[in-house]
C-alpha cells in the first residue's frame, strides 16, 4: 500500500491521473475508520502501517495499552487454539464424521442427538451431585429420629402397611427391579435431614429445587436447538437453495489426500444430490395433483388416521390394565415376572403399532414420504400416550386418583400398600428404564445380527426378499426419547437415574453404530439434517412437558410418605419453600414474594406480556415487509443495469458511429460490458431474445441473449453488484 501511494516500481505502467488522491482518500478513510485492523483485507505489513497512521503523531502508545492489546492477542489466538483442540478432541468427532459421509446427514443426526442427550443427561446429574449428595455428605445431619409409629386402619386387616419386600429374595433379580437399591443415593427414600431450623443450608430445598432446575436448563437448551435449526428448515425453502451445478463444481475438498477421507466425501456428495433430487421429484408430484386427486387423499387419509386412532386407544387401554394388574399381584411369588409386564405390554405396543400403521397406510396406495410422516405423527402419539398413561395408572393405585379407599382418605396415599410410594414409582421408572436398554440390547444382537448372518450365507428368492434391517432413524429416535423422557420423569423419586441413562446412552451409541455399520442397510429415502434435528427436539420437548406435568402436580398437590424421605413431615413437598420464607427472610421480603405469587400479580404481568407480545410481532411484520422492499429493490437494480447493458451494447454495434468504435474492433470486443455475474444470470435478468438467422463474428454459436429464468438462482440479501 505503501509503494502503491507513495510511487511506482520501474517497468510498471503510469499511473492513472487522480490515482494518487484516490490513494489519500482510502488512508484517511481507514485512519478514521474504527474497524479492527485484523479484519481489512491488507497485507501484514500494510496493517502495520495502518496502525502507526492511526496512532496520533507525538504520542506513543502507553505501556498499559501495548499490554491490553497483546493480552487480547493473545486471548485471541489461546480461544482458537481451544476450539481447534475441542473439535479434535471432541466426543464421537470421527465417528460422526465417517458416519455422515458414508449414510448422509440424516442418519449422522440421529447419532448427534445421543451426543445431545448424553450432555444434558450429564449437565442432570452434575447439578445433582453438588446441590445435593455433596452437601450433605459435607454437612452430615442428625439422625431425624424414629419412624412415625402410626397405625393404619385398612379393610380387611389392621396390620402395618407392607413394606414391599418380595418373598423371592435373588440378588439379581432385585438388581433389575430396583430393590436393592432402596437404601441407597438411588431412590427418594433414603435422604434423610435434620430439621430446617438446625443448618444454614436446606437439603430439602435444594433437593426440591435440582429437579425444577434440571428441567428448565434441559428445556432451554431444546429450545435453543431448535432455534438454531429454525433457519435451515423454514427461511432456506426451495426458492433460497443453490444450484446443482455449483454443488457439482463446489462440492469437492481439494486437501484430501487420503483414499478413505476420498471415498467418504464421495459417498457425502453422492447422498446431497439424492436428497436434491428426492426432494424435487417430491415437489413436482404435489405440483401436479388435480383437485379431485387431493379430495379423495383427504378423505382416504381421514379414514385412515380414524382406524389407526382406535388402534391408539386400545393400546393405551392395554397398557392400563396390564399395570394396575402388575400392581395389584406384585408380592406374590408366581408373578414375579409380571413386575415386568408394564415395560413388556409397552414395547410390544410400541412395536406392533407401527407395523400396524404402516400396513393400513400402505393399503390405501400413499406416496412414499406421505406414508413416511403419516406412520411418524402416530408413532409419536402412541409413545408419549403410552408413557402418558403409565403415569396415570401408576397415580391411580399408589396415590387413589379417582378412586376411594379409606387409606387414602387418611393419609393422601394407599398407605396401605405402599409405605413409601416414592420409592415404588421410582422402582417402576428404573425398570422401565432398564427394560428398554436391554430390548435395545437383545434387538442389536438377537435379532439384526442373526438377520445379517442368515441373508449372507443363504440365497434364494425369499432371503433376497428379507434383506438386512432398514435403519429407520425415526424409529430409533422415538425410543431414545422415551428413555430421556423416563429419565426426567423420575428425577424426584431416582435423583441419580440420570447416571444409568448416561451409562446407557453411552453404550447405545456404539451399538447402534455397530448395527449400522455391519447389520443394516440404510434407508432409501433421505432427507436432511436440519429437517430431522427440528424433529428431534419437537419430540424431546414433547416428552420434557409430558414429564414436567406429573412433577409438578406430585410436588404442589401430592401428600409425601409419612416415614421415609426428606418430606416425611410436610403435607407436599412445596410447604418447604414458605417455611423457609419465614425462617430467613425479613417481613418485607415475605411480603413481596406473597404479592409475586398472588393472584394481584398475574393481571399485570398478563398486560405487560401482551405488550411484549405485540411490539414483537409488530417488528416481525415490520421487518417482513422491509425484506419484500429489499428484494424487489434487488430485481429492480439488476433489471436497470441490464438495460444499461443492452443499450451500450447497441451503441457500440451501431455502424457508421464517428465516436464510437466498430463492432468489428478488437478493442470494442475487448471493451464491451459482459454480464454483471459471470456464469449465473442475476435476478431480474432479461428473458432470452430472439435469435438473429444467422451467426455474427461475436456470437458465432448464435447463443447471445440466451439466460436461465431468475427464479433459478438466489443471491444472499446485501450482496453488490
Amino acid at each position: 500500500m505503501q509503494r502503491q501511494c507513495s510511487g511506482q516500481a520501474p517497468g510498471e505502467p503510469e499511473a492513472e491521473p487522480g490515482g494518487e488522491e484516490l490513494c489519500e482518500q482510502e488512508m484517511k478513510r481507514l485512519c478514521l475508520s474504527q474497524q479492527p485492523v485484523r479484519v481489512l483485507p491488507y497485507a501484514m505489513m500494510d496493517k502495520r502501517f495502518i496502525r502507526q497512521l492511526r496512532e496520533p503523531e507525538g504520542v506513543k502508545t502507553s505501556c498499559w495499552q501495548q499490554w491490553r492489546r497483546r493480552r487480547q492477542t493473545a486471548g485471541r489466538r489461546l480461544g482458537e487454539a481451544a476450539r481447534r483442540l475441542t473439535r479434535g478432541c471432541g466426543l464421537w468427532e470421527g465417528a460422526l464424521y465417517e458416519i455422515g459421509g458414508l449414510f448422509g446427514t440424516g442418519i449422522q443426526s440421529y447419532f448427534t442427538f445421543l451426543r445431545f442427550l448424553l450432555l444434558l443427561n450429564l449437565l442432570t446429574l452434575l447439578l445433582t451431585c453438588s446441590f445435593v449428595l455433596l452437601p450433605l455428605v459435607w454437612l452430615r445431619p442428625p439422625d431425624p429420629g424414629p419412624a412415625l409409629n402410626f397405625t393404619l386402619q385398612c379393610p380387611g386387616s389392621g396390620h402395618l402397611p407392607q413394606t414391599g419386600v418380595s418373598k423371592f429374595n435373588n440378588l439379581l433379580w432385585n438388581v433389575f427391579t430396583g430393590r436393592a437399591f432402596n437404601n441407597t443415593c438411588l431412590f427418594y427414600g433414603a435422604y434423610r435431614a435434620g430439621p430446617e431450623s438446625s443448618s444454614t443450608y436446606s437439603i430439602r430445598l435444594a433437593y426440591l429445587l435440582s429437579p425444577l432446575a434440571c428441567l428448565l436448563l434441559c428445556f432451554c437448551g431444546i429450545l435453543r436447538r431448535m432455534v438454531k435449526g429454525l433457519p435451515q428448515k423454514m427461511f432456506l425453502g426451495q426458492d433460497y437453495r443453490s444450484p446443482l451445478s455449483a454443488k457439482v463444481f463446489s462440492s469437492w475438498d481439494f486437501c484430501i489426500r487420503g483414499q478413505e477421507a476420498a471415498t467418504i466425501k464421495r459417498h457425502e456428495i453422492s447422498n446431497e444430490f439424492k436428497m436434491e433430487l428426492e426432494e424435487g421429484r417430491h415437489l413436482l408430484l404435489l405440483q401436479q395433483q388435480t383437485r379431485a386427486q387431493r379430495a379423495c387423499h383427504l378423505l382416504t387419509y381421514l379414514r385412515v388416521n380414524i382406524l389407526i386412532g382406535l388402534l391408539v386407544v386400545g393400546a393405551i387401554s392395554a397398557i392400563f390394565w396390564a399395570t394396575k394388574y402388575s400392581q395389584d399381584n406384585k408380592e406374590e411369588s408366581l408373578f414375579l415376572l409380571l413386575q415386568y409386564l408394564p415395560p413388556g405390554v409397552i414395547a410390544l405396543v410400541n412395536f406392533l403399532g407401527p407395523l400396524l400403521f404402516v400396513f393400513l397406510v400402505q393399503l390405501e396406495n400413499y406416496p412414499p414420504n406421505t406414508e413416511v410422516n403419516l406412520t411418524l405423527i402416530w408413532c409419536v402419539v402412541l409413545k408419549l400416550a403410552s408413557l402418558g398413561m403409565f403415569s396415570f395408572s401408576l397415580g391411580q393405585t399408589v396415590l387413589c386418583i379417582g378412586r376411594n379407599k379409606t387409606s387414602c382418605e387418611s393419609y393422601g396415599y394407599n398407605a396401605c400398600d405402599y409405605q413409601c410410594w416414592e420409592n415404588s414409582v421410582g422402582e417402576e421408572l428404573y425398570k422401565l428404564s432398564i427394560f428398554n436398554f436391554l430390548l435395545t440390547v437383545a434387538f442389536a444382537f438377537l435379532v439384526s445380527l442373526p438377520r445379517r448372518m442368515l441373508v449372507e450365507r443363504f440365497s434364494g428368492r425369499f432371503w433376497v426378499w428379507l434383506d438386512r434391517e432398514e435403519f429407520l432413524v425415526p424409529k430409533n429416535v422415538l425410543d431414545i426419547v422415551e428413555g430421556q423422557t423416563v429419565t426426567w420423569m423420575g428425577l424426584f423419586y431416582c435423583p441419580l437415574l440420570p447416571l444409568l441413562n448416561s451409562i446407557f446412552i453411552f453404550l447405545t451409541f456404539y451399538i447402534k453404530k455397530y448395527t449400522l455399520l455391519r447389520n443394516s442397510r440404510a434407508s432409501p429415502r433421505r432427507f436432511r439434517a436440519s429437517s430431522s434435528i427440528f424433529f428431534f427436539q419437537l419430540v424431546l420437548l414433547l416428552g420434557l412437558l409430558l414429564a414436567a406435568v406429573p412433577l409438578g402436580y406430585v410436588v404442589s398437590s401430592i401428600r409425601s410418605s409419612w416415614d421415609c424421605g426428606l418430606f416425611a413431615n410436610y403435607s407436599a413437598p412445596w410447604q418447604v419453600v414458605p417455611e423457609l420464607v419465614a425462617l430467613w427472610l425479613p417481613p418485607p421480603s415475605q411480603r413481596i414474594l406473597y404479592y409475586l405469587g398472588s393472584h394481584a400479580f398475574s393481571f399485570p404481568l398478563l398486560i405487560l406480556l401482551s405488550l411484549v407480545l405485540t411490539v414483537c410481532i409488530s417488528q416481525s411484520q415490520a421487518s417482513s415487509r422491509a425484506i419484500r422492499r429489499l428484494r424487489k429493490q434487488l430485481v429492480w437494480q439488476v433489471q436497470e443495469k441490464w438495460h444499461l447493458v443492452d443499450d451500450l451494447s447497441r451503441l457500440l454495434a451501431e455502424p457508421g458511429s464517428g465516436d464510437s468504435l466498430g463492432p468489428e474492433s478488437p478493442v470494442s470486443r475487448g471493451s464491451r460490458p459482459r454480464s454483471f455475474c459471470p456464469g449465473f444470470p442475476c435476478p431480474g435478468s432479461p428473458g432470452p431474445r430472439p435469435r438473429k438467422p444467422g451467426p455474427s463474428l461475436e456470437d458465432p454459436a448464435g447463443l447471445r441473449g440466451v439466460s436461465v429464468p431468475a427464479h433459478r438462482f438466489r443471491f444472499p440479501s446485501g450482496s453488490e453488484l
